[in-house]
């Protein structure tokens, strides 16, 4: 059988009423809201035929029709029309995260929270990948005799800081050798050298400082080699739990929502711009329900993440899609904006 015109129209009048009441669609009902003028018999013809090719079911012998993952896959493909993102909630959206620059870490959260609650979606977000980054300014914060913050930044716009305890008090001197040590082995330097540094030999060229040094000095070499790793951000995973359409895999999903490897290994997989992957598309039987849409983001102009959207197969993705599409966007622009200052 063919894919008309006139089951193409069906069919997308089926999908968005169906997203919009969560209830089977019978004849009747949709010819109150087809645009073109056909007669009720063709209707339940082209239904019927449109459920034999795999994109329409029939959940009950006497109820109306819903839609297929197939029949999604097709609709999201060839006859979605996105809709404009509203213009008060894009000014909402730009004000909110344009109040966050510094930490891209800080702002990937907020943005996912956001984006959570503007979509009713989980949110699964990638940190800016370091490949390639080196590392632009480092920092020793002393908050006590014995205690100090440790702050790096990258050129990628991450920053890292940790706190680290000494055996011996932090000093004007130490500070001092801690700066001069910074500027000749870590400023300047490519994020994946650092794991070529042999510690014990830095540390044994600081001579009498090395006692004092030596634990900044690993502190500094954990937070180079934390840098280079992209990490997940969660966002409105509670969600989940008020979706009746995917509460039998919720904790399935929630499981796979702690898997930071696992989920880095979903996002980094993806091709680059927006792919909308519906059911058993999805990689891991938790998701085999549900849709998500991921949208890669981009920082000076390289790839360096994405935005993952968690929801049912019944999502608005007319809707939906340009919501990410634009957040990712923003966060690309904002990240690059601070990194090239």
């Amino acid at each position: 059988m063919e894919m008309t015109e006139r089951k193409k129209h069906i069919l997308a009048a089926i999908i968005e009423r169906y997203i919009k009441t969560g209830e089977p669609v019978g004849s009747k009902l949709l010819l109150e809201n087809l645009a073109i003028s056909v007669s009720s018999a063709t209707v339940r013809n082209e239904m019927a035929e449109l459920s034999e090719m795999g994109y329409l079911e029939q959940p009950h012998t006497s109820s109306g029709r819903i839609p297929t993952q197939k029949g999604y896959r097709y609709y999201v493909d060839e006859l979605m029309c996105e809709r404009s993102l509203d213009e008060d909630l894009r000014r909402r959206i730009d004000m909110m995260l344009g109040t966050h620059f510094g930490d891209p870490e800080k702002l990937l959260k907020e943005a996912s929270l956001i984006l959570a609650d503007i979509t009713d979606c989980a949110v699964v977000t990638t940190t800016p990948t370091s490949e390639g980054a080196h590392i632009r300014k480092v920092e020793l914060v002393p908050v006590s005799k014995r205690t100090a913050i440790i702050v790096l930044l990258t050129s990628s716009g991450i920053l890292k800081d940790k706190v680290c305890r000494t055996d011996t008090d932090i000093t004007d001197d130490i500070i001092r050798v801690f700066y001069k040590m910074a500027g000749e082995n870590f400023i300047g330097k490519p994020l994946k050298s650092m794991a070529d540094i042999l510690l014990q030999s830095l540390v044994v060229s600081l001579g009498e400082y090395a006692l004092a040094m030596s634990p900044i000095v690993v502190a500094l070499s954990d937070l180079a080699k934390d840098a280079m790793r992209a990490d997940i951000v969660l966002g409105g995973e509670h969600k989940l739990f008020s979706n009746s359409e995917i509460s039998s895999d919720v904790l399935g999903i929630m499981e796979l929502l702690s898997k930071r490897d696992t989920l880095l290994n979903v996002l980094s997989a993806t091709k680059h711009g927006l792919n909308v992957y519906i059911g058993k598309e999805n990689p891991y039987t938790p998701l085999e329900n549900s849709s998500m849409i991921v949208s890669t983001y981009n920082v000076s102009d390289s790839l360096s993440g994405a935005f993952g959207l968690i929801g049912p197969t019944r999502m608005d993705y007319a809707r939906l899609v340009p919501s990410v599409k634009y957040f990712t966007k923003l966060v690309g622009e904002i990240i690059s904006a601070e990194r090239d200052e």
